[in-house]
């Protein structure tokens, strides 16, 4: 059977799921009624979902748990890429974020919503995403956990980037040692502007080691790790990065 012909019989199938969990990354109005869901599932991965009918004022599916940030289950039921939403409860409390751990979750639903294809099952992806608000309800070190998710979702997506080690020779990193980091290929001595993020070893080592970085090493694992994104996205950027930005602006300018 050619691959032409597995996606359309694909797409004939009408598939009924029940009890997924999920958290809604994204969801905006559709016709008179209804809203258009992208979701993060367990076992499915992205999935785009239509919510009939649940902007009228009875509607039978809660509006109010189709937000972000709320562990859910899903049942849908549909055929291709777009399916209808049939049932919602709540899986466990919202998470209760404020502030810049709020701007940086609204970065990970957008990032997982640019970077990830719909219908590609990534459990570990779901269980980091789900940890990684976690960590920020816990106020945990926001760059940091950063940092770690965007390691951990390249790594799912086929993209693991190489921090232990010289993209030409395979030589160990020197933790002393100044290095440019090569899209597809890995660190190689840094020797210029021209190579573009200056990274130390010791920051990648930190990085590939789970290892919480030297202060000043963030900002450049924060450079390194926006240009593999980007990369990813065809050179696109994320609106929540001119967010971000500006939250961190703002903050170090009410500390003067």
């Amino acid at each position: 059977m050619t691959a032409f012909c597995v996606y359309a019989f694909s797409l004939s199938i009408t598939m009924r799921i029940e009890h997924q969990p999920a958290f809604v990354l994204h969801a905006r109005a559709y016709r008179e009624t209804s809203l258009l869901i992208e979701c993060l599932t367990r076992d499915y991965g992205r999935v785009g979902l239509v919510a009939r009918g649940v902007r009228r004022e009875r509607a039978r599916i809660p509006r109010a748990l189709l937000q972000p940030l709320i562990p859910i289950q899903l049942d849908w039921s549909g055929r291709g890429e777009l399916a209808t939403l049939t049932h919602v409860e709540a899986a466990a409390p919202g998470v209760e974020l404020a502030g810049e751990a709020l701007l940086c979750a609204l970065y990970l639903n957008e990032l997982v919503l640019r970077i990830t294809p719909r219908q590609d099952p990534h459990p570990d992806l779901f269980a980091d995403y789900a940890e990684t608000l976690i960590r920020l309800a816990r106020g945990e070190a926001q760059a940091w956990t950063l940092r770690r998710f965007e390691r951990d979702l390249l790594a799912h997506l086929g993209y693991a980037l190489v921090l232990d080690a010289e993209g030409d020779s395979g030589a160990p990193l020197d933790p002393q040692g100044e290095y440019a980091y090569r899209h597809e290929h890995g660190p190689v001595p840094w020797r210029g502007s021209r190579d573009g993020v200056r990274l130390r070893g010791a920051a990648l080592l930190a990085l590939a080691r789970d290892e919480m970085p030297a202060s000043e090493d963030l900002p450049s694992l924060r450079r390194l790790m926006r240009a593999v994104i980007s990369s990813h996205l065809d050179g696109g950027e994320l609106r929540a990065w001119g967010m971000l930005a500006d939250a961190r602006r703002a903050s170090s300018s009410d500390s003067d």
